[in-house]
């Protein structure tokens, strides 16, 4: 269920563009992918498992009730309503169905299958206690033959060799680097810290009460759930280097995608591929509205469960309709902010017996972070915003003086001055009250 959950839109389109774009330094890019693809949203898993808590709520309420209430709700409107969901229901079209429909009508037919998409998300929502038998049982195993037929004809008869294949510009310096941010575009590590809240839950339906118990049972499914997303990753990483001997560099991984089944398969490709995006894309859509109902119904129990779960299919619908080259690139700000936030929470959870669980160390750690998190989502966004007198000047003394600030990581160094400075000083306030 776990991986089902996991493994959606991004997951199969990311890795294949990466790929195109890397050429023969694929090696690298996707060393760098799989870090943030799956070893960040393991760390996630970790870290819900080991606080024994229910959620990511629970794990920010270490910093504070209010950062907890905002950053969460922020998270869970990235990976819900605003990005994630409308992200899936488009990347189901454009790579399904849009090449079967004349150009001048994708967009009447885009609106109804957006709503088609969210009205089956919507019921299978409804009732979340069955979400391991939809997911794990059912969707899960029928995606995962469908794209094994795929990558096992990408192999056999590869389109281009990997030595030959061109590098992009942005994978010339740092291909390691770049991959590693690309690895943000997943959403995996936000949604691990997002789909705590259902693990939990579900692990205790099935007779599990024990908290130790049910932390190594979150531990063991997510080993399980990372290690099968790394292969198919390397395969859909590699089998994206293969196809650029044959076709130029994609838009996005969809096109890529589309193109490659088109070309084993002709038609039959074609339908195949739908299938394969549109189980990948629902399954994690049914989760993703459950998450962040379940995590609203929580926060603000003022509403039902019924009303949050019509508010996460209704508003993904109406986001849908914009596109799926759009939906990523006014994303990337946003996820370049929360990664670090979240990045800097596994982490300080995980390490938190170090320094006897002081808040002082996550508030000042974090706060750090927030700042530096800033600055490379301004470097991220959008020409308008990026290219303004007022984000040139903030964005020029940034890259003079903030180390990694160039290859998307500055918040790397100011978290870890943030956590040493709080360290030492709960060390020597601890010291000092003894003498």
């Amino acid at each position: 269920m776990l991986f089902g959950l996991f493994f959606g839109a991004g997951n199969l389109i990311f890795p294949v563009h990466m790929g195109q774009a890397a050429g023969s330094s694929i090696f690298l890019a996707n060393l760098g992918f799989l870090i943030t693809g799956i070893g960040l949203p393991f760390l996630g898993v970790i870290a819900i498992g080991i606080s024994k808590s229910n959620g990511l709520f629970d794990l920010a309420s270490r910093i504070s009730k209010h950062y907890a209430i905002i950053f969460t709700v922020l998270l869970y409107l990235t990976i819900g309503p605003f990005f994630a969901l409308p992200r899936l229901a488009t990347t189901s079209f454009e790579i399904g169905f849009a090449p079967f429909i004349p150009a001048e009508q994708d967009k009447l037919f885009l609106a109804i299958f957006s709503i088609l998409f969210f009205i089956i998300a919507w019921a299978f929502s409804r009732k979340p206690s069955k979400l391991l038998d939809y997911v794990g049982k059912f969707l899960n195993p029928l995606f995962l033959f469908l794209l094994a037929i795929l990558i096992i004809l990408a192999f056999l008869t590869p389109l281009g060799t990997i030595q030959s294949a061109a590098i992009s510009p942005d994978y010339l310096q740092s291909p390691f680097f770049k991959g590693f941010t690309e690895g943000y575009n997943t959403l995996d590590a936000l949604a691990s810290l997002a789909f705590g809240i259902i693990i939990v839950s579900t692990i205790r339906g099935m007779g599990v009460e024990e908290p130790n118990e049910i932390a190594k049972d979150t531990i063991k499914s997510g080993a399980v759930s990372v290690i099968l997303m790394g292969i198919i990753y390397t395969l859909l990483a590699y089998m994206g280097t293969m196809s650029a001997g044959t076709f130029s560099v994609s838009e996005n991984g969809g096109i890529a995608l589309a193109q490659i089944a088109n070309h084993y398969l002709g038609n039959l490709g074609s339908i195949l591929l739908a299938l394969i995006i549109l189980l990948a894309c629902l399954k994690t859509a049914i989760g993703l509205i459950t998450a962040f109902s379940e995590t609203f119904v929580e926060l603000f129990p003022q509403k039902s469960y019924s009303f949050y779960i019509a508010i996460a299919s209704i508003f993904p619908c109406l986001f849908a309709n914009i596109g799926l080259t759009n939906i990523i690139q006014f994303s990337i700000p946003i996820l370049m902010f929360l990664y670090a936030l979240a990045m800097t929470l596994m982490l300080l959870v995980i390490a938190s017996p170090l320094f006897g669980h002081r808040r002082e160390v996550y508030q000042l750690t974090t706060y750090v972070t927030l700042s530096a998190a800033f600055l490379d989502a301004l470097n991220s966004a959008p020409a308008f915003v990026k290219e303004s007198a007022f984000a040139e000047t903030i964005l020029n003394f940034a890259k003079q003086y903030l180390p990694l600030f160039t290859i998307g990581m500055g918040w790397v160094v100011p978290a870890s001055i943030g956590f040493l400075i709080s360290f030492l000083w709960i060390k020597i306030k601890k010291e000092a009250s003894v003498i």
